[in-house]
C-alpha cells in the first residue's frame, strides 16, 4: 500500500510592502466621469466617449428615438418592416392640411403606442410653407409635445420637418 503526501502551501503578503509595476494603475487609468446611454443622431465623430458622440442624458436619449421613430418611414429599418410613423407617404399625396393633420396624428399615435408606449402624447401642430423660388417643394413643420410621467420627465416639445415634393 502506498502513502501519499500531501504539501499544502500557503503565503501571505501584506499590500503595503507591494511596489507598482510598469502596468497601468487604476488611478491612472481615465474613466467617464457621466456614463454614455445612447448614439447621437445624426452621428458625428466622438469627442470624449468613443469613436461617435453619445447621449448621457436619458431624456435626451428618448428624445431623439422618439425624433427617429417619427421620421422612420416603412420599410427603412432592417429587419423591422413596420419600425416608423410613416410619414413620407402622406407628403406625396399632400392636398390639404387638415387631410395631412388628421392621418398624420393617427400614424404617430399608432407608431409610438406600439415602439415607445411609454411616451404620453400631448399636443400636434403643423405649419405648411411654400418655397416661392421652387413652387415644386413645401415644407411641412410638425411639432409635438409629450412627457414620460414613469421616469419624471416633463412636457418637451419635438420639431421635425417634412419636405413635400
Amino acid at each position: 500500500m502506498s502513502c501519499d503526501v500531501i504539501k499544502t502551501v500557503s503565503s501571505t503578503i501584506n499590500f503595503k510592502s507591494v511596489g507598482v509595476t510598469g502596468q497601468k494603475t487604476l488611478e491612472s487609468i481615465q474613466l467617464p466621469s457621466i456614463t454614455p446611454i445612447g448614439i447621437k443622431t445624426p452621428l458625428k465623430l466622438g469627442k470624449r466617449h468613443g469613436i461617435l458622440e453619445m447621449y448621457t442624458n436619458l431624456a435626451d436619449t428618448l428624445h431623439d428615438n422618439l425624433r427617429n421613430l417619427i421620421l422612420t418611414n416603412w420599410g427603412e429599418r432592417l429587419g423591422q418592416y413596420y419600425f416608423g410613423a410613416n410619414l413620407k407617404p402622406l407628403t406625396s399625396e399632400y392636398s390639404n392640411q387638415e387631410e395631412f393633420d388628421s392621418e398624420a396624428v393617427v400614424r404617430i399615435k399608432s407608431a409610438v403606442g406600439l415602439w415607445m408606449p411609454f411616451v404620453n402624447l400631448i399636443d400636434y401642430t403643423s405649419e405648411y410653407e411654400r418655397n416661392e423660388r421652387k413652387p415644386s417643394t413645401a415644407l411641412i413643420k410638425i411639432q409635438v409635445s409629450y412627457n414620460i410621467s414613469t421616469i419624471n420627465i416633463p412636457e418637451r416639445k419635438l420639431r421635425v420637418n417634412l419636405y413635400v415634393l
